[in-house]
């Protein structure tokens, strides 16, 4: 973002290194001071691929964070003629094999279980007490940023002997409980499920993490420059389980704008995201940026700049002590108030282009407006002179290369292992940056730059 702040700064500062004249009707060509109206222009939308490895250490880990002590309770003994609680007493396990996920959970488990006459020669209510481990074996299904799971117990291994509480007391039945344990088989199973979907639905966190990328950020404080990133559409594919890593890919769509001046509203609504789950997704990121200088915000900017700076030839010198900028018929108009051998303003007008082959940003057809070139003719045209002119047209170039370098550089350390988060890391590739075109809105000179190259999103530590 570095880059394309000091794209706009540059770019509006040798645009307006143009020393030249003034008149009163010129003043008619300026547009009525800026208004609320929003400011309208058409930015290309960047598309960023997204593909994301999750080992499934760190579901694990989100598991045993959600699923703690009593994990389960059903306290209605009349729906099904148990009551059932079941605490997990030890973190939960995972493996994977074959694609499907293996879960080892120690867990303990008291029920009350309404008997009747005939079963196990009991009769009434009585308590059952289970501690052991269970291990499921699941089926994993990871579709439009939710984990669900469809599991059926594997084993039963316990670590003390079943009992019943009778007259206080615990009462082994391990040769009675071992052939019934199937009872608890689908409720336990059904029971895990629930717990993995509630716990491992991803898309709350999703719309939170874009409700926290969209909010504008102030990237440099001395031209209050801002960066703005709109979420448009969020995509992601089915995931699949392999090597103990749940893959996938995930893709935004997206607009992005960089501003000078006054902190832009965050426009983002989470609950107008579109997310859309589809079967395939471009493995490359296209990013196009819009980047925004408002005439008032970079006519402050660049008066700054001229601060204390003389221009001239031999002994006639002027200085610059304001600078406005509008734009009128596709024209960019530069206004400066000078002070020294000439005392007023002057205006010069001219088309802001770009140069492909050398990288530099130049103004076609740069010259005094009219009645500005009237005026010196008869007052200072030494300043008129169409050398000096052709002087300031050659001093309006800029190349942007090294810009653009920086720019690259700035932007690779955010794929070379970075990590936003504990346990997140990006890594990837970036092409160069291309400047596409400027232009002329009624409030702001818009550069539009664009770049492409290949991202990925490693989750693997996070707590």
């Amino acid at each position: 973002m570095k880059y394309i702040v000091s794209l706009i700064i540059v770019f509006s500062l040798f645009l307006f290194l143009i020393s030249c004249s003034s008149t009163s009707k010129i003043e008619a060509l300026k547009p009525p001071l800026s208004d609320d109206s929003p400011m309208v222009f058409k930015n290309k939308t960047s598309f960023i691929s997204l593909p994301t490895e999750i080992t499934l250490k760190d579901i694990e880990t989100l598991l045993n964070k959600n699923m703690d002590g009593l994990i389960y309770e059903d306290n209605d003994i009349n729906d099904d003629n148990t009551e059932m609680k079941i605490w997990k007493t030890a973190p939960i396990h995972l493996t994977e094999t074959n694609g499907e996920i293996l879960s080892v959970i120690p867990i303990k488990i008291w029920t009350k279980v309404q008997y009747g006459t005939s079963f196990m020669a009991l009769n009434d209510t009585k308590e059952i007490n289970l501690n052991g481990t269970i291990t499921l074996n699941s089926k994993a299904h990871l579709y439009n940023w939710k984990l669900t799971t469809k599991s059926s117990i594997k084993d039963f291994k316990w670590s003390e002997s079943p009992n019943i509480v009778i007259a206080g007391k615990k009462i082994p039945i391990t040769y009675i409980i071992n052939p019934t344990v199937s009872i608890f088989k689908s409720k336990i199973a059904k029971m895990i499920d629930e717990a993995i979907d509630s716990s491992c639905d991803f898309k709350p966190l999703v719309l939170d993490a874009m409700e926290k990328i969209s909010t504008p950020v102030l990237t440099n404080d001395a031209y209050e420059a801002w960066f703005k990133l709109v979420p448009v559409e969020l995509y992601v594919t089915e995931a699949e389980l392999k090597n103990s890593k749940i893959t996938m890919d995930m893709g935004l769509k997206c607009t992005m704008q960089t501003m000078i001046g006054q902190e832009p509203k965050n426009t983002f609504d989470k609950n107008k995201l579109v997310l859309k789950p589809v079967k395939t997704i471009p493995n490359e990121f296209e990013v196009a940026v819009a980047a925004v200088s408002t005439y008032e915000s970079a006519s402050k900017v660049i008066t700054k700049n001229f601060q204390g700076q003389e221009f001239g030839s031999g002994g006639k010198k002027v200085m610059v002590q304001k600078v406005n900028l509008w734009q009128n018929e596709g024209k960019l108009i530069i206004a400066l108030d000078l002070l020294g051998s000439v005392n007023g303003t002057i205006y010069l007008s001219g088309y802001p282009q770009y140069n492909t082959v050398t990288k530099e940003i130049f103004f076609d057809k740069l010259d005094y407006v009219l009645n500005t070139k009237s005026v010196l003719l008869k007052s200072a045209n030494w300043l008129a002179q169409g050398t000096i002119l052709r002087k300031i047209q050659e001093n309006c170039r800029y190349s942007i290369q090294e810009n653009m370098d920086e720019g690259k550089k700035s932007m690779a350390g955010y794929l070379a292992n970075y990590s936003p988060m504990k346990g997140v890391f990006i890594n990837g590739t970036m092409s160069d940056f291309t400047f596409e075109k400027v232009e002329l809105t009624n409030k702001a000179i818009i550069a539009f730059i664009s770049t492409n190259g290949k991202m990925k999103i490693t989750i693997d530590g996070m707590e």
